[in-house]
């Protein structure tokens, strides 16, 4: 009974651990489409985020340095897809790709010039990452928790503010929303600056969080599933949540069927069980994809009539 609670515990464990930056960039994801900007630049956003927090926190020895560099990071990006689509009204699939490849260029850029260890950062000390809080073997640092207080606080955000009404507004039908004398460029940047915050908080947790220190390309593709989460949750904060935690659980599995056998089958393949989230994703969008109905302006640039 001990070893099956533990064994329990650890899966619960180790699914929270692995789904906390897909939430918080899912929920980040969430207000930049709910205004009508589509974010395929999530996984770039994140990827910067891990990079400078890592670099941060090795140069100055403090992992809420690090964490500010990342929010800071993210945010830069944020600023330039918004604009790229609010300002000057360009393709926003187009400009998300571009954030993701100057991501993934600049990172390793930056690396080898900053730190001579191709593209990766110094190992992290101690006082250098965002360690436990209660739970040493849980890994539960700051940013677990944050992560789960921003599932609550995007739906209250969303469905029970002033600002949530007008950015579901501006999200299905921005004329009306001009019309009525808001500013609809305004609402939209406000909604990816607020995107921006939670992709750093993403990228931060991984890099210092549950991880000590930066690779190349360690986001591994988690701004796409991020994305496919929302897609799954139909642009909804709990469903939403509930894919990320999907995919977390499917994730802490691989790690703990590596190097098991399965009886009449055998050793499952390790390239199998790392694929996994990868292959349940495209499941998901090919599933649900026709089904889940998107914000009308989401993709379309406004331009204000004169």
């Amino acid at each position: 009974m001990d070893e099956a609670f533990s064994f329990v515990f650890l899966m619960l464990a180790s699914t929270l651990r692995v789904a906390t930056p897909l939430v918080l960039c899912a929920m980040g994801g969430l207000f930049s489409e709910k205004s009508g900007i589509v974010d395929v630049g999530l996984e770039g956003k994140m990827l910067m985020a891990a990079f400078f927090a890592a670099a941060t926190a090795s140069v100055t020895g403090s992992a809420w340095a690090g964490v500010a560099a990342a929010i800071l990071a993210a945010e830069a990006l944020a600023l330039l897809h918004g604009f790229a689509c609010i300002t000057y009204r360009g393709n926003q699939v187009v400009s998300g790709v571009a954030i993701n490849i100057l991501a993934a260029g600049l990172t390793v850029v930056l690396g080898t010039a900053w730190f001579a260890r191709g593209g990766q950062t110094p190992p992290l000390l101690d006082g250098q990452r965002l360690l436990p809080l209660f739970l040493p073997g849980a890994g539960d640092n700051i940013l677990v928790y944050a992560a789960l207080l921003s599932v609550p606080l995007t739906w209250w955000i969303i469905a029970r503010t002033r600002f949530g009404l007008r950015l579901r507004a501006v999200g299905e039908m921005p004329l009306a929303v001009d019309a009525a004398g808001l500013s609809v460029a305004w609402l939209r940047y406000r909604a990816v600056l607020l995107c921006g915050l939670l992709a750093g908080l993403a990228g931060a947790y991984l890099s210092i969080g549950q991880n000590a220190g930066f690779s190349r390309d360690m986001t591994a593709g988690q701004g796409f599933i991020a994305l496919a989460a929302i897609i799954f949750g139909k642009w909804r904060p709990l469903p939403a949540l509930g894919a990320c935690l999907i995919f977390g659980l499917l994730d802490a599995m691989a790690i703990r069927l590596q190097g098991v056998r399965v009886p009449g089958v055998g050793e499952v393949p390790v390239q199998l069980i790392q694929a996994m989230p990868y292959l349940l994703t495209m499941f998901l969008l090919a599933g649900f994809i026709g089904r889940a109905v998107a914000p009308k302006a989401a993709g379309v640039p406004y331009e204000k009539e004169h």
